[in-house]
């Protein structure tokens, strides 16, 4: 029996989804995050590694990682902890819980949201008050931080309680406490000064562009030991306005040449100051005096107690500086009111029971089928084309990082729905009067499953936007999965049930 290139097509890409989801059967915990004050810090133990071991007994799961550490902080005795992970064997003297964030290891490379695989969550309060428009602005400009920065599925949103006090609260799927401070935490008031004079600020007013992804102009220039460990130096070109560099002229013209030191720099520095934290002293060539110049180089360093973790640390640095360059410093100065880290354990249950339950709706509409139609192969291949269809949006899910949360599943479960409805009518246009060809009544099935999925299409759009984009989730998995039915799966369960009433 000859296969139609439709069911080709389908199997071709059900196989791309499974390797896009990439099983995986591996036990222990991967931590998340490691708090730098933390002693297992200081002995090596990094973000990324797998726990298997803690003091002797096996960790598998959450679970039995929160059971050996409530078992074995009883007291506020000093306890000794010792941690195997796959790289390494780590022994630190505790005294409480340690300071690092920790989850399951993931089973595949699909991505989950902040109500299923946990995260972080801040509430953020303004240090004066301000108004809904003046909140709204914070939240932009919070944004634009955030995608500057590279950490993507961000919710924020303004909220105030009974007082009237306006708040921002942040969740950032799969982040850390650590995370959120950092980029939060902190006003990021960034200014380079020539003695007590500011040069310029960061934000598009005194600069027009800072270089970030292009090793001409960025990036780690150079590693070497130093007493403990390794110090990485990092490098990136920013460009200045006319006015900064104007600005700059007009400061250094007046600045001395420094003939101590062979007369090749200022006797004054460009100090690059962060929330009133020096960052860097950087020497001005005295070819530079009262020079009206467009391009910077700014530079810092990172370090670590292996070359891997300076480079690490020196390239992190580089991105968060670079990132408040661009964005400039929030509009005010932010308090955080509360800062923790959201537990998955009960998101993950809850997607247990949802696609249990669609599966278990899976299986019903195909028994309904059988007695139906009374032909277990036309219920088989509904149930074939309904899992395929939810293989086919986790593969494609995994392949654009996108974070499936609970709206998404929601997405994905209305997207069983659909199809079902759509293949039940290819089959009574297969079983209607004999007057007209099986291959013209396939076609008028398939036009009306793409009108259907015009109409469907035009109605999800708004729900992107919808909510302050809380119903995102729902329509990104529901758009791919009526997409890839029309065009992959439908059209396949046409071929199929064509085979099977032998036309």
């Amino acid at each position: 029996m000859k296969i139609s290139w439709r069911i080709w097509l389908l199997i071709l890409v059900l196989i791309l989804s499974l390797l896009a989801i990439r099983p995986s059967f591996e036990s222990g915990v991967v931590i998340k995050s490691v708090e730098r004050t933390s002693p297992l810090f200081e002995q090596g133990l990094r973000a990324g590694e797998i726990i298997k071991e803690i003091n002797g007994e096996k960790i598998n799961n959450l679970e039995d990682y929160a059971r050996v550490i409530n078992s074995t902080f009883t007291t506020e005795d000093e306890v000794r902890f010792e941690v195997a992970t796959k790289k390494n064997q780590y022994i630190a003297l505790l005294n409480t819980t340690p300071d690092m964030v920790i989850q399951n290891v993931p089973k595949t490379r699909l991505k989950t949201g902040l109500d299923i695989q946990g995260g972080a969550r801040a509430l953020v309060k303004p240090e004066q008050n301000i108004t809904d428009a003046q909140l709204q602005d914070l939240i932009e400009v919070s944004n634009n931080r955030f995608n500057v920065f590279g950490i993507s599925d961000v919710k924020i949103r303004g909220v105030s309680d009974l007082s009237g006090n306006k708040f921002m609260l942040v969740e950032v799927a799969g982040a850390t406490p650590t995370d959120l401070k950092d980029l939060i935490a902190k006003q990021g008031k960034f200014e380079a000064r020539v003695g007590n004079a500011t040069v310029f600020v960061g934000g598009n007013q005194d600069i027009t562009s800072v270089c970030r992804n292009d090793a001409t102009c960025a990036g780690v220039t150079g590693c070497f030991p130093t007493q403990g460990g390794y110090l990485c130096n990092f490098a990136f070109t920013l460009y200045l306005s006319e006015e900064a560099a104007q600005r700059h002229a007009d400061i250094t013209k007046n600045v001395d040449i420094d003939f101590t030191t062979g007369g090749q720099y200022l006797k004054e520095n460009l100090t690059l100051v962060l929330d009133e934290i020096n960052v860097d002293t950087l020497l001005i060539s005295k070819d530079l005096k009262g020079k009206v110049t467009t391009q910077i180089s700014i530079q810092g360093s990172g370090t670590g107690a292996t070359q891997q973790d300076a480079f690490n640390d020196a390239k992190a640095s580089m991105h968060k500086l670079q990132t408040v360059l661009i964005t400039g410093s929030l509009p005010y100065k932010l308090e955080i009111v509360k800062l923790d880290t959201i537990s998955p354990l009960l998101g993950a249950q809850f997607v247990y029971i949802l696609f249990l339950a669609g599966g278990l709706a899976i299986l019903a509409v195909g028994i309904i089928i059988l007695v139906r139609y009374r032909k277990i192969k036309e219920s088989f291949a509904v149930l074939f084309t309904s899992f395929s269809e939810i293989v086919i949006i986790l593969g494609v899910a995994a392949l654009i990082g996108w974070n499936l949360d609970l709206p998404s599943i929601a997405g994905i479960l209305a997207t069983i729905g659909t199809g079902v409805d759509q293949q039940i009518v290819i089959l009574d246009e297969a079983r209607r009067g004999r007057d007209v060809s099986l291959k013209e009544k396939m076609k008028r099935a398939i036009f009306i499953v793409v009108s259907a999925y015009a109409t469907s299409i035009v109605s999800l759009l708004p729900l992107y936007w919808a909510g302050a984009g809380l119903f995102k989730g729902f329509a990104i998995t529901t758009i791919i999965g009526i997409t890839a039915g029309v065009l992959i799966s439908r059209p396949a369960f046409a071929d199929i049930i064509k085979k099977i009433e032998g036309q």
